[in-house]
């Protein structure tokens, strides 16, 4: 039976791929491939590695419960799991299991096995959000909509702009993951780190077993130096940093006083009090699931202080905290790809704003207009005294200075709002995209 939250923070590829039954398959993988590349280095009869690599391959007759019963007995489930498939492959085959390996070295390559995975599923939902974040920029490039800064009305852009600094965004998070994922490691260095059980072979085999896996291989073992799980840690935690920006834009512009944007999506968005609403369900899921990350990479950071060549503590709790935080950032990159997809923008709203908000476009354009005569510092003094006039009076910004002789008043704003470079951004963010999207076809 599935959690009852499960449909908001267990979404999308990412939760599958970090499961229990995706961890087993991990373990599996590490013991196969480990049991292949030390009978290639001549340390255990290839008939003997097959039968391992048999056994791995097929969970279903393995005695995983019993893994699961008993994980807890040595303070992680690699020597119960070691048991079971001793078990499985008899005793003449058993020398081919978990060979010169510490449990460490199989959790840690099974963790970055599974960390794998899960950034594929959670790379393929940013793609998906990203895709759409520019077919919104190229759509509406030259759209205008008010920007706002410390939550104000600040000065026009467009919403071809803001969808494009979501796409750099999103695009920059990708980027970042991938050069995380080809960096990492296999683990292996036996029970101190010497590789004194790999019988001199202990270097070539953790070679090997970096070639089988896919993995970088490394000069000596990681196993207190955890910089491979807080690079993780940190990519994954800046990803879900991006998301929640975005989401939170979307939450925001979708408010029935702005009514900017707003999700279309049949059968969401309702309230189970108020059947007129339109709840943006997708970005306010992608918002809720990115908010649970901080506290997670922070709990990975704090656990790098490590002891000696295995920490007491400090590395179990690493398990379960990236697992988590894999699922989290997988299920906040699924709802932002959703909600970017199914998102209506409303243009003559933005616009009507942007008409009605001329005063801080006239504030700057009067500063302009003073600077040749007053200088800077003193020009933007007075605009902003202008402007303070105009909000002590009630009135218009364009009435309180009608009068003035010192400058232009009929001519500072004459056209539609002036968004300076925008559109020349948006199609520099977009020919990014492309080239990032073809590089990764």
């Amino acid at each position: 039976m599935s959690g009852l939250f499960d449909g908001t923070f267990a979404r999308g590829g990412a939760a599958a791929a970090v499961s229990d039954d995706a961890w087993f398959r991990a373990l599996l993988d590490v013991e196969a491939a480990l049991a292949r590349v030390a009978a290639g280095a001549g340390l255990v009869p290839t008939t003997a590695a097959d039968a391992v690599t048999k056994a791995c391959a097929d969970p279903g007759r393995l005695d995983l419960a019993t893994v699961v019963a008993r994980a807890a007995d040595a303070g992680n489930p690699v020597p119960p799991l070691v048991r079971v498939l001793r078990d499985a492959v008899g005793e003449r085959d058993a020398v081919a299991v978990h060979v010169g390996a510490t449990s460490q070295d199989v959790l840690d390559t099974a963790l970055v096995l599974l960390a794998r995975n899960a950034i594929a599923a959670i790379d393929a939902d940013l793609t998906a959000a990203a895709d759409a974040a520019a077919r919104l920029a190229a759509t509406h490039r030259d759209d205008p909509v008010m920007g706002r800064t410390l939550m104000q009305q600040a000065l026009p852009t467009t919403f071809g702009l803001k969808a494009a600094g979501w796409l750099a965004g999103l695009d920059g998070a990708r980027l970042r993951l991938a050069e995380v994922v080809a960096s990492l490691p296999v683990q292996y260095g036996g029970a101190a780190g010497t590789l004194a059980a790999s019988s001199g072979s202990g270097v070539a085999v953790r070679t090997a077993l970096a070639e089988d896996l896919g993995l970088a291989d490394t000069a000596a073992p990681w196993h207190t130096v955890r910089l491979p799980i807080a690079d993780l840690a940190g990519a994954v935690g800046a990803a879900a940093g991006v998301v929640a920006t975005v989401a939170v834009d979307v939450v925001l512009m979708a408010q029935t006083e702005v009514g900017e944007v707003a999700e279309v999506a049949e059968g969401r968005g309702g309230s189970s009090a108020m059947p007129h609403k339109n709840n943006p369900v997708a970005a306010l899921s992608a918002r809720a699931c990115a908010r649970r990350a901080p506290g997670l990479v922070a709990t990975l950071f704090a656990a790098m202080e490590q002891e000696h060549e295995r920490a007491a503590g400090a590395w179990h709790s690493e398990w379960p905290t990236l697992t988590e935080l894999l699922r989290t950032v997988g299920s906040a990159a699924s709802w932002l790809a959703e909600c970017l997809t199914v998102l209506r923008p409303d243009v003559a709203r933005m616009a009507a704003t942007v008409a009605a908000a001329r005063d801080p476009e006239l504030a700057g354009a009067l500063a302009d207009a003073l600077t040749p005569s007053l200088g800077r510092g003193a020009a933007h003094d007075g605009a902003a005294e202008a402007v303070r006039e105009a909000q002590r009076s009630g009135r218009p910004l364009a009435d309180v200075i009608a009068g003035r002789q010192d400058v232009d008043v009929a001519g500072l704003l004459t056209g539609g709002p002036d968004v300076g470079e925008a559109s020349a951004q948006v199609d520099a963010v977009l020919t990014e995209h492309a080239r990032l999207t073809e590089g990764t076809a």
